[in-house]
This record gives structure tokens, C-alpha cells and sequence, in this order.
């Protein structure tokens, strides 16, 4: 099944003007994509080739993001001006790709220089307001009771919080008209003000801070990461959770490459593989090697970087802040709290109208997904009650009555099923994050022949 670059030219018309080694440049800088289901029993393996530029890693896993795949084991390469990245994905049920519409959206989504397939929001006739600050109890069931009262119907909205802080990004139109607001200054002006008052603490504003996006967002967490980032939350000291259901992060130097080892051991869960390269793009480091491998519910990922100076981390105080940052990053959307979903037909006031009810039965919003298609609203929450620990049963119980039992239902995560490998006879289940590196390393030229199909092991 494969879909390649130098397909797509031979199909087109070229512009007289080319000459041989110009069409051969275009041919060689298109991706080149193969999806397989027959090489690994468990897993359908998706391979991209492509001209290396910076970003290209994170565009390559959005796109498997976006479709709700779980890589359960990649291998990536970069050195010289190629990229070639293979990656072993299920869908979130754990099963091999068997939809042909998603293979095909797969394949022509990678195979094109242009990732950004998404649709902006200033496209669909949207305003997007962006919100940091401080977070507290019934926080969010404020902002929403703002926009209510302004008149701006909420189309969209995803909220995270982590440390302490809470970043939002959420999608308005008027709600009478139906049309932008972002083309009325005065409107506009108004109502950073008022949500600025919200997001304000006891003590003063404490880094809130709102705006109207000027980004096509296409890509909402991606944008959420950067804004936390801005926000230094990764700076943030709050209780520290158990230490061993923290991420593992650890960073070595390879002196004598170059590189920079950087490796995370933790739960695995979905889109785990997006947050890490993300993270990593945004404070411009490039990928040049890596290795993705999970084990039961444990995920190993490991990254051979420099900065985009060409350098690998130089000093303590830069290893400490990217440990930190990708600490966070892993953090951000773990799953605190009890999954509500509300499914209900959608009304003026009706996010202001849930979350008050939330507030009042002291719920925490810790996440949220907010989507609204035609009449119909489909909002996902985590809540934990006020001081973030699990939520009363009977505080749910009150909410759901509240606001309907048949609309709002509890829902366990979704999770992928990966089977533990078997031990090895040599694996003595030992040794930390010093020396993993250079094991890892070694098994790169093993997975080479693998990705070559020169063998055929899946484990």
C-alpha cells in the first residue's frame, strides 16, 4: 500500500521551465509513505521517507495523533538531509488499521509537504480567545458564565490545568447572529476585561493573562503546550505526586557524537509520543535518532538531540529545565480525576449552567472538551472534588441528577491493550536511566535491518 512522491509527480504537468534535476529535487523532497498490516501481527507498521527539515518528526506524529492512533513502538532517523521514520500503531482499541477511509486519510495526510490539514478557526467563522492564569475552584464555571452573559456562544473549548495554573483555549461566534466577534475592537476589548477580572487572584493578576488568537490554531494542543510553557509551569512547586508515578526523564552526553541522550520511562497512554516531540520542537531541539517501546502499560522513549545550533545540551542548569519541561509536558494531560461525558442538545448558557453545577457539588474541573456539532453539545470533564483528590461518589451522583443521568455519564479512560513481553533470559530487569542510552544505541543498527526489511522480528 504504498502512496509515494515520486507517484504524485509523475502525475503531474510540469512547467516548461524545468529542467531533469529540478523535477528529480521536487520527486526527492516529497514524503514517501508505506502503510503495511502485514509485517507485524499486532500492530500496523507506517513508514515515511522525506528531506529533512526542522519539525518534520512533530508534523509526522501529529497527524498519527490526530486519527487517535497509539504508537506502540517507532524508530527514527535523520542523520545527513534524509528523515525516515517507522512506526508500529493501533487504533485506541488496540487493534491493527482495518478502516480503509483511515488508511487513505493516513497516507494522503503524510504524503504531502503541507501537514496542516486542519481547518482553522478564523476559517470556520470563529474567534479564539486564549486564557492563563491562576487556577481555583469554580474558575472555569466563571469564565463561562462571562462569555455567556456577553453573548458569545461557545463552539469550542479545551482546558487543561497542571501546577497550579490552567490554560484555555476557547472558540466563540455571537451567539445571536452567529458571526465572528474578533472584527468589533470595542467587543473585543470588553471582554479581555472582563476575563481578565475573572483570572485575577486575591492577591492581583499573578500571570493572567488573555488574548485573541492571531494564529490559524490548527493544531489545539500544540498551542496549549506553548502556552503553559509560557506560563512556566514546569517552575511551579506543588505537592509532589508518589515518586513512582512520576515521569522518568533523564539526560546524558554523548560527547564523542555529539548528541544528547534523552530518556523518559512511563506510564504509556495516548498521544504521550505527541506531548514528548512537541516539547522537544518548541524549545528547538532536533531529533536526529530514536527508539519508542512499550511493555504492558510502560513506555521507553529515547532521543538522540542537539539544539538546533547544532549543539547537545551544554550546561546543568539546560539539562535541569528540559528534564523539567518534559516533566511537565507528560503531566499536563495525564487523566485526574472522573471522566464525565456530557452529551445534550446544546442552548445558550449551557457550559455557564454544567459548570455552576459543578462548582456547587464542589467539583474541580481539572480537563475538558468542549465540541458543539449542528444542535448538539458533546463536552468531555475530569473533575476531582475541591483540594484534588478522587471526586465523592455523591457529589457525582447530585451532578448527574442535576443536570440529567441519561446526558451525563461516567466513563472509564480509553486505553489501547498492549500485551507484556516476555523477559529476555539475559534481561535481569535492572539498572537506571545511566547506560540505557548506549544500549539503545546499539540496537539501532539492529532496527535498521528490521526497517530495511532485511529480518522480519516484531519484538
Amino acid at each position: 500500500m504504498e502512496r509515494g512522491g515520486a507517484e504524485k509527480a509523475a502525475e503531474m504537468e510540469w512547467p516548461a521551465y524545468l529542467n531533469e534535476y529540478e523535477k528529480l529535487v521536487i520527486r526527492m523532497n516529497n514524503p514517501r509513505v508505506v502503510i503495511d498490516n502485514a509485517v507485524c501481527p499486532t500492530a500496523t507498521l507506517v513508514k515515511v521517507d522525506s528531506a529533512r527539515k526542522h519539525g518534520i518528526l512533530l508534523e509526522a506524529v501529529q497527524v498519527l495523533t490526530d486519527l487517535n492512533l497509539s504508537v506502540k513502538k517507532a524508530y527514527i532517523s535523520s542523520d545527513g538531509r534524509w528523515f525516515m521514520d517507522v512506526f508500529h500503531v493501533t487504533d485506541q482499541f488496540g487493534r491493527k488499521l482495518a478502516d480503509d477511509s483511515v488508511i487513505s486519510y493516513l497516507e494522503q495526510s503524510l504524503d504531502t509537504e503541507d501537514h496542516g490539514l486542519h481547518r482553522s478557526c478564523a476559517e470556520e467563522g470563529l474567534t479564539t480567545l486564549e486564557l492563563t492564569g491562576a487556577d481555583r475552584p469554580g474558575l472555569l464555571s466563571e469564565v463561562f458564565a462571562v462569555l455567556a452573559d456577553l453573548g458569545c456562544g461557545v463552539v469550542e473549548a479545551k482546558v487543561w490545568t497542571h501546577n497550579g495554573r490552567i490554560a484555555c483555549l476557547v472558540s466563540v461566534k455571537d451567539e445571536l447572529s452567529g458571526s465572528p466577534i474578533d472584527a468589533d475592537a470595542r467587543r473585543i476589548h470588553h471582554i479581555e476585561s472582563r476575563l481578565r477580572h475573572v483570572l485575577k487572584c486575591d492577591h492581583g493578576v499573578c500571570g493572567a493573562r488573555t488574548a485573541v488568537s492571531s494564529m490559524a490554531v490548527a493544531q489545539t494542543d500544540r498551542r496549549l503546550h506553548q502556552m503553559m510553557f509560557a506560563d512556566r509551569d514546569y517552575e511551579r512547586t506543588p505537592p509532589s505526586p508518589p515518586a513512582s508515578t512520576r515521569p522518568s526523564v533523564s539526560i546524558q552526553n554523548w560527547v564523542e557524537r555529539g548528541y544528547s541522550v534523552v530518556t523518559v520511562q512511563c506510564r504509556d497512554r495516548p498521544k504521550l509520543l505527541f506531548d514528548i516531540v512537541c516539547t522537544l520542537t518548541d524549545m528547538e531541539y532536533v531529533v536526529f535518532h530514536g527508539t519508542i517501546d512499550t511493555d504492558g502499560d510502560l513506555a521507553h522513549q529515547e532521543f538522540y538531540v542537539r539544539h538546533k545550533d547544532g549543539s547537545p545540551v551544554s550546561s546543568e542548569a539546560e539539562r535541569q529545565r528540559v528534564i523539567q519541561c518534559l516533566q511537565a509536558a507528560i503531566e499536563r494531560r495525564s487523566s485526574e480525576g472522573i471522566r464525565l461525558e456530557l452529551c445534550i442538545e446544546d442552548k445558550p448558557g449551557l457550559l455557564s449552567e454544567v459548570t455552576r453545577t459543578f462548582r456547587e457539588n464542589s467539583l474541580l474541573v481539572t480537563r475538558a472538551e468542549v465540541s458543539t456539532k449542528g444542535d448538539m453539545a458533546s463536552n468531555v470533564f475530569y473533575v476531582t472534588d475541591a483540594a484534588g483528590r478522587p471526586a465523592d461518589p455523591k457529589a457525582i451522583d447530585a451532578v448527574r441528577l442535576r443536570i440529567g443521568p441519561d446526558c451525563l455519564t461516567v466513563k472509564e479512560e480509553q486505553r489501547p491493550q498492549f500485551r507484556r513481553k516476555a523477559a529476555a533470559p539475559d534481561d535481569q530487569g535492572g539498572g537506571g536511566a545511566v547506560g540505557i542510552g548506549l544500549f539503545y544505541l546499539g540496537n539501532l543498527f539492529r532496527r535498521n535491518l528490521y526497517n530495511l526489511g532485511l529480518i522480519k522480528s516484531c519484538s
